[in-house]
């Protein structure tokens, strides 16, 4: 946990770990014969270490310019291309996207300074600490210059995002043209990847082929969101909400609710009501919390969340700022309300099921417009 950011390692990190440590260890051996073998591993794994800090560091420097600007970030998580910072929202503003992007960059250009200091005061003094700062000072140079690259999601294509939502006003827009730039540019990592492969080092070859691979699904994948963003660009909350929701009373026990609605439904979430107005919801989380024995003389309002501290919207809500509220604070409901009433509920599943229908209908009608025109 870093200023309230929960940081996490993915499963995949611990494979790149293992090899940037190996392939250290192996070039610290080639340069450095006269090192012992212990001496070898030790710089090599402290050199890893500090590699992933670096990266650590970079990400951390993204979320700390989006939490001044008053972005949520989720968490941080390595894996095994680099690090991803999960900034809770879009920017409003090109100039807030521009100084969140750029501060990853300017973080690991300040470390490749940072160490080549290092080693200019190590120099003929301290072999270990001159090799292992002139490792990381060229590798964080190289992470700076490869970030800014303008393609999407690269750092340098959020810059290159933020001009062009800056210069068209559309962050839809700017986002698609960034994310195509982004397309091109995992293609040709990708096949410049399979030629090093063929002439030069497979190895280096493969890593930079993956590298490609990810570039481009991320890409792809944002494309997919803009498109999906672009086809909800006319929906409100009143539209898409559901009428039929799981509903009980606060006062029905706990025993009660998994007797007659967990299980006879099998639903997990359940908004509780007092006469037409939202007092709370109450999830199998809650339930499970209070102890098998405790569970006939608790009521339901006592377990769960109260409406006061739950994220409501009204039935004129755009439904993308539902899903930016959704994304925001990590929840899958959203309740519908006017002047305190429950009118209706949105779930992630209920938007995915009525946008792909949307999206279907849409389509279909597409295709019969062709045929018409070509009959």
């Amino acid at each position: 946990m870093m200023r309230g950011i929960p940081v996490g390692l993915h499963y995949s990190w611990f494979i790149i770990f293992f090899l940037i440590t190996f392939s250290l260890t192996a070039r610290f051996a080639s340069e450095h014969a006269h090192w012992s073998l212990f001496e070898h591993y030790a710089v090599g794994i402290a050199t890893s270490l500090l590699f992933f800090s670096s990266i650590l560091f970079h990400e951390f420097a993204h979320s700390l310019v989006a939490l001044a600007k008053g972005i949520p970030v989720r968490s941080i998580t390595l894996f095994v291309f680099g690090g991803v910072a999960q900034i809770g929202r879009e920017p409003d503003h090109p100039m807030t996207e521009f100084q969140i992007a750029i501060a990853g960059p300017i973080a690991s250009a300040l470390l490749a300074i940072g160490f080549g200091a290092i080693v200019q005061v190590s120099t003929g003094r301290m072999e270990h600490i001159e090799a292992l700062a002139g490792w990381l000072s060229a590798i964080n140079l190289v992470l700076a210059i490869f970030n800014l690259l303008p393609g999407f999601p690269l750092d340098g294509g959020r810059i290159f995002r933020a001009a062009i939502w800056r210069v068209t006003g559309s962050l839809s827009k700017a986002t698609k043209v960034a994310a195509r730039t982004g397309e091109g540019l995992g293609f040709a990592f990708i096949f410049f990847g399979i030629w090093t492969a063929f002439t030069v080092n497979w190895f280096s070859g493969l890593w930079m082929g993956f590298i490609g691979w990810f570039l481009l699904n991320a890409a792809q994948e944002t494309v997919l969101r803009v498109g999906l963003r672009s086809a909800m660009s006319d929906i409100i909350a009143e539209d898409i909400m559901a009428r039929n929701y799981p509903k009980v009373n606060g006062e029905i026990s706990l025993t009660e609710l998994i007797d007659q609605h967990i299980l006879r439904t099998g639903q997990r979430t359940f908004l509780v009501l007092a006469d037409g107005t939202l007092e709370g919801l109450v999830t199998l989380h809650q339930v499970k919390a209070v102890p098998l024995t405790g569970r006939n003389e608790v009521r339901v309002r006592d377990a769960m969340t109260p409406a006061t501290e739950l994220r409501v919207v009204d039935p004129q809500t755009p439904i993308t700022q539902v899903l930016e509220l959704m994304e925001e604070q990590d929840i899958n409901q959203v309740p519908v309300t006017r002047g305190g009433r429950l009118l209706g509920c949105i779930t992630r599943d209920h938007v995915l099921r009525m946008l792909l229908t949307k999206m279907e209908l849409e389509n279909a009608t597409a295709k019969s417009t062709d045929e018409i025109g070509t009959s």
